[in-house]
């Protein structure tokens, strides 16, 4: 059953500093050869095409334009590396589902993700995010099952509260909770953010903050 936490001051003061620390661009990849070697520990952003991922990283970071936003869907088309200077990569993986992109280039990206997340023993997390508006589609469904089987541990993070309402996310959170048991490799924790107003994003911080690379 997913939970909604909240953490204590000291834990979400240490994960604020580790998220204004220096992060910076490292890498973008379209093939699995241009992919940057393992050094750090990595968290990567999974989800539809515009559900917010860049928007997510942005406001993580405190940081407006570190990666690139768009309100056209397929803007992100590679796999983009972010490191927290010495500490944590953050990964923003291009969206799956409807895009502006032509087939060739979707099914390229879309075989490039898949690669990534069976393939990398770094990577500690994948952050999925769901529209609060939507819930869970097709292709979210498809994408659990699938690190179920890799044995990839994911978090579901709710995105764009600001623009649903308390009843409909019950709702989706409902959905959520029934499909749960079916899902081994589902964190328990579930969050609901906005990046437009900063809901949510100290306690994912501070969630994410136990991933880092030690001092």
């Amino acid at each position: 059953m997913p939970n909604i936490v909240h953490r204590d001051s000291d834990l979400i003061e240490a994960s604020r500093l580790l998220f204004e620390r220096e992060c910076f661009f490292v890498a973008g990849a379209t093939n699995e050869a241009a992919l940057p070697s393992i050094q750090l520990p990595e968290v990567a952003f999974a989800g539809r095409s515009n559900v917010g991922k860049s928007s997510l990283i942005n406001c993580l970071t405190r940081q407006t334009n570190l990666a690139r936003t768009s309100q056209t869907p397929g803007r992100t088309q590679q796999i983009n590396f972010f490191e927290i200077k010495s500490r944590l990569m953050l990964v923003d993986l291009p969206g799956y589902g409807y895009a502006r992109a032509s087939k060739n280039k979707v099914k390229d990206w879309t075989s490039l993700i898949h690669t990534y997340l069976r393939g990398r023993p770094n990577l500690r997390r994948v952050c999925m995010l769901i529209d609060s508006r939507h819930g869970l589609k097709p292709n979210d469904r498809a994408l659990m099952s699938e690190l179920d089987d890799a044995a990839v541990v994911y978090q579901l993070i709710l995105t764009k509260i600001d623009k649903s309402n308390e009843i409909k996310r019950g709702l989706i959170l409902k959905e959520i909770k029934d499909v749960f048991s079916n899902h081994p490799a589902a964190h328990t924790e579930i969050y609901q953010t906005s990046a437009l107003e900063g809901s949510g994003i100290e306690d994912l911080r501070a969630s994410l903050w136990s991933l880092a690379e030690p001092i």
